[in-house]
């Protein structure tokens, strides 16, 4: 396994490293985010989308209990970005409050979700 990239300058909101071909994004957000953050929160993950090697990818949410609604719109966004380099994304190990916001915006009609990592794994193959 690679050693992980930590993003600097967001607090530490996100790690970016490759376990068996596979990009993973593990997200560290706290409940609210200001709007100064969350915008080098969101250009430096459209980025990292868009320069990095691979198109399979799982963003773990293991340590997320809260996404408001910019976040949820930069989930969508990160989304279409792989989508449209012929990719796959599953979001994995969502806490019982992400899964109840994820149901009541409809967006797990959007997202492969899955209940831990290895079974994001097996999404993205």
């Amino acid at each position: 396994m690679d050693e992980p990239f930590i993003f600097r300058g967001v607090m530490d909101y996100f790690r970016h490293k490759i376990e068996d071909s596979v990009n993973v994004i593990e997200m560290t957000l706290p409940g609210s985010i200001d709007a100064v953050d969350f915008d080098k929160i969101n250009e430096n993950l459209l980025r990292l989308l868009d320069a990095t090697e691979g198109n399979r990818w799982i963003i773990d949410l293991s340590s997320v209990d809260y996404l408001g609604s910019a976040m949820l719109g930069l989930m969508v966004n990160m989304r279409q970005q792989v989508k449209q380099k012929g990719g796959k994304l599953a979001l994995c190990c969502l806490s019982d409050r992400l899964q109840q916001i994820f149901a009541a915006c409809c967006m797990e009609r959007l997202f492969t979700l899955c209940k831990s990592r290895p079974e994001g794994h097996k999404a993205v193959k």
